[in-house]
């Protein structure tokens, strides 16, 4: 046996992976990691892979980072965790103040999780419970859009709506209304992002009109939905949105989680619209992905709808055993360093031009129905019938034949379903980004054979 062989033959026999049916790995080589620097990743065979989806995209500045390694090696001879009830530490603090510097205004206060689902959960209840600490004890009620992904814990999978997520656990879910995607995959021949988006939005309209008063929040992914097929809309959605909200008295929930920290060309995805949000949601590139950390960010004037005595019992009572961990907040600082010091934003854009142009042949591809692109996010959505956009039977499993192409060829493709997508970390190279490409466009034609 390899020493691939032998490591995965331990893990078969003790651990259960999320999002597999384990059964496929008695075909389906299982790949254990041993070391991981920049872009790539090392097996126990000595293969190496560009690490093209950032690890489930909370990788930004590859692995093993120099500046992030440091910081952290620093926080554990000086703390390495205490509770954040009554207690406080330097790392949290600072965290906070910087991540108030760099947010849409308004989002003047940080309430720190531990993951994206626990953000999302936190976000809603405090929509609920600062309207009802106003008086609006009816408003209860969850608006989402279709397509939508927030996470597998109760509260999160309710206000989703990826049906393979959704639907098995159904029964134990909160009912919510669901409000037709602004996902421009599809619009009509020849009309713009932009129109699409604006059409799309009358339903959203309709719904805050007549259920206002009953609605605690709206809560979306912004500009693209990442977990439904990597499907994008125009930023004129949120515009709308957000005002509409304000009309209505609405809390907006922006699930930043994976779109947010220059993912999407801008800082924060909602600057693109302009916007800024009841609460933010951010998590997975808020670590850079070393530690398991989140916030959700609100304004000093929900903070102030629980600010009472104590015998009143308004307060938000939510915890999680790691909340604010010293390791987490320090990463996160090393990662935001990075963000100030090195022109981050600017150099992505640069980057995303390179995956453009190297993305760019394969829209005329027979089997692919769409290239779409929101900053340092392409997907390819491969299809049976260009013409129609029949897509291929999910059984087949398409995407799965270019992750195991993409694998010969040293990069990790992990697919959602028949759409392919480059979301690498930001310190890929021009060149590595190219052959990517190259790589994909090789899957994407063995998987489209008959």
């Amino acid at each position: 046996m390899s020493n691939n062989q032998q490591i995965a033959a331990r893990d078969l026999s003790v651990l259960w992976h999320p999002c597999t049916q384990m059964k496929d790995h008695e075909w389906l080589p299982m790949i254990p990691i041993k070391r991981g620097e920049g872009v790539w990743l090392e097996d126990f065979d000595g293969n190496r892979y560009i690490d093209a989806v950032s690890s489930w995209w909370v990788n930004l500045f590859g692995h093993a980072n120099p500046r992030i390694n440091s910081a952290l090696k620093s926080q554990v001879d000086q703390l390495e965790h205490v509770m954040l009830a009554g207690f406080s530490h330097e790392p949290a603090i600072q965290l906070a103040e910087r991540l108030v510097e760099i947010t849409p205004e308004r989002l003047d206060r940080c309430f720190y999780v531990d993951n994206g689902s626990s953000a999302v959960e936190a976000a809603l209840k405090m929509s609920y419970h600062s309207w009802k600490n106003q008086g609006h004890k009816g408003k209860h009620r969850f608006v989402t859009l279709s397509n939508s992904y927030h996470g597998e814990t109760l509260g999160a999978l309710a206000v989703g709506d990826v049906a393979l997520y959704k639907e098995t656990y159904e029964p134990l879910l909160m009912k919510v209304d669901t409000v037709t995607s602004p996902d421009c995959f599809g619009r009509e021949p020849g009309e713009s992002w932009e129109s699409f988006s604006i059409r799309q939005f009358a339903e959203m309209e309709t719904l805050l009109a007549n259920k206002g008063n009953e609605i605690s929040a709206v809560i979306v992914e912004p500009l693209v939905q990442c977990a439904g097929n990597m499907r994008m809309y125009h930023p004129i959605y949120l515009t709308l949105l957000r005002e509409a909200c304000d009309r209505y008295q609405v809390h907006l929930i922006a699930d930043e989680i994976a779109v947010g920290f220059g993912r999407t060309g801008t800082m924060f995805a909602c600057e693109q619209a302009k916007i800024s949000p009841d609460f933010l949601c951010l998590s997975k590139g808020l670590t850079a992905g070393y530690l398991p950390l989140s916030v959700v960010m609100t304004s000093e004037q929900t903070y102030r709808t629980f600010y009472d005595d104590y015998e009143n019992l308004t307060a938000f009572l939510h915890s999680h055993s790691y909340t604010g961990n010293p390791l987490g907040c320090a990463v996160a600082l090393a990662s935001l360093d990075i963000f100030r010091d090195d022109n981050v934003i600017a150099n992505n854009q640069c980057l995303a031009k390179v995956m453009t142009e190297a993305t760019a042949h394969l829209v005329d591809h027979p089997h692919v129905a769409e290239v779409r692109q929101h900053g340092m996010i392409v997907a390819i959505e491969m299809v049976k019938n260009k013409q129609t956009r029949e897509p291929f039977p999910w059984q087949e499993r398409r995407g799965l034949r270019v992750y195991q192409h993409a694998l010969k060829k040293g990069a990790l493709l992990r697919p959602l379903g028949n759409v392919t997508y480059l979301m690498p970390p930001y310190v890929i190279s021009p060149e590595q980004i190219e052959t990517l490409a190259q790589i994909a466009t090789e899957g994407i034609d063995q998987a489209t054979r008959s």
